[in-house]
């Protein structure tokens, strides 16, 4: 016997007339109907309270909750309630012995169905609600991938996306009213998709053309590959150093960075491509090299955010970091390690570049002062050189790198590199 209090029902753009007779009697059966309005429309003569899902969620959940204390529940859901759908929220808080989940074909899977493609490889990414940064990082190399849209994320904002990060490999399948009579779809170039306008209802499929070139990112790019300030060619983390720091800092998937006098950006960029899901944040004083980092985020694919400030400014706008870099401080390194060890989360880690003894001292008794371990390697490398038929090695700066934590029970191995 089934004892599951909550009944959700995934249904389409065609209304009650896509449900078996047997699901459709027991949504009849039901004393209280959720839904959205849409969804609520398709039963007209329901006998029951009818109830709108309202945001916040919290309070429908509720009110989901205690109408099924006592009595029967049904709730109406597009597609499948467990894809990007109430369905998940409502097993999280209630257990799935109290919730019994009946699926609709999601609007993803008749979308590829009407494109005539397979799907099983396909990246499916929800923009319903959400902001479209860090869409480019997610898309990068995808052969195919699925965007669920809304009436701001609508399909000619994600082509003006696109061609704004040079991303010109995919063409589109939009299909809107999925289901219903009112149902359309068709293959569109880039550029077709700018100017189109769709209905709210619509699924972006993008796939990369057969003749596309994808460019490929691997860890510790060269430092010429990126866009860099002129006469003064030079000012960035170089490679390796730049490789060092990142293995350092210990990033998580979907983690938060601050990258602190962020300069070109490289660093924040290869934190993003070696790190899935990382959320970047940094902070550059100096308006030629911000050029130069937005010109980097293009040619990179890597959308995050940047702005124009001398830190710590601009740092209470950010989330509370998982790790910090700071590759220059504009003199102000005392305060700035202050406020980042107060906003630095738990296990999280600050690395700090030093060119100068001076730079080095005062992270390094700063970070000791603010209770932090403190682990310091000086990096000093040299690049092959020609010199006629033969070869010499050039030596480079040298650069200590301060990395600091908090967790007692971390040991540092004493050569970990």
């Amino acid at each position: 016997m089934n004892d599951k209090r909550i009944l959700v029902v995934g249904i389409g753009d065609d209304g009650a007339r896509g449900l078996s007779s047997h699901v459709l009697e027991r949504v009849y059966n039901a004393s209280v109907l959720y839904g959205g309005e849409r969804q609520l429309g398709f039963f007209p003569d329901f006998a029951g309270e009818r109830r709108v899902i309202r945001s916040p969620l919290r309070e429908t959940l509720a009110e989901i909750e205690a109408d099924a204390a006592h009595r029967t529940v049904a709730v109406l859901a597009s597609g499948d309630p467990l894809f990007f759908g109430i369905g998940r929220t409502l097993v999280r808080k209630l257990g799935p012995d109290s919730v019994e989940i009946i699926p609709h074909l999601s609007s993803v899977q008749l979308a590829f169905a009407r494109a005539g493609e397979s799907w099983q490889d396909a990246k499916v990414i929800s923009l319903h609600g959400k902001p479209m940064l860090g869409l480019a990082q997610q898309l990068h190399g995808a052969p195919v991938a699925a965007l669920l849209t809304d009436d701001v994320n609508t399909p000619s904002a994600i082509a003006r996306y696109l061609q704004r990060f040079a991303m010109t490999e995919y063409h589109a399948f939009v299909a809107e009213h999925l289901g219903s009579p009112e149902e359309r779809s068709g293959w569109y170039t880039l550029e077709q998709l700018v100017d189109a306008e769709f209905a709210p209802l619509n699924v972006v499929i993008l796939k990369q053309r057969p003749d596309a070139q994808v460019p490929v990112f691997t860890l510790g790019m060269d430092d010429s590959a990126f866009s860099q300030r002129r006469p003064d060619r030079g000012l960035i983390t170089k490679r390796e150093v730049r490789v060092l720091s990142l293995s350092d800092l210990k990033l998580k998937p979907g983690g938060v960075l601050w990258d602190i006098g962020a300069c070109t950006g490289s660093v924040s960029i290869e934190a993003i491509l070696s790190t899935p899901g990382l959320q970047v944040f940094a902070v550059e004083k100096n308006e030629g090299d911000l050029e130069n980092l937005r010109e980097n985020q293009v040619k990179f694919r890597t959308d995050f955010v940047a702005i124009h400030a001398k830190a710590p400014e601009g740092l209470d706008t950010f989330p509370d970091p998982d790790a910090v870099f700071i590759g220059g401080s504009g003199g102000e390194l005392v305060e700035l390690l202050t406020v980042c060890a107060e906003r630095l989360r738990k296990d999280g880690r600050i690395v700090v570049n030093a060119a100068t003894i001076e730079t080095l001292y005062e992270a390094q008794q700063t970070l000791l002062r603010l209770g932090f371990t403190v682990s310091v390697t000086l990096v000093q490398t040299a690049r092959s050189k020609p010199i006629l038929h033969l070869t010499r090695f050039e030596g480079m700066n040298p650069v200590y790198l301060v990395t600091a934590w908090r967790s007692v029970t971390e040991e540092e191995p004493a050569n970990d590199r």
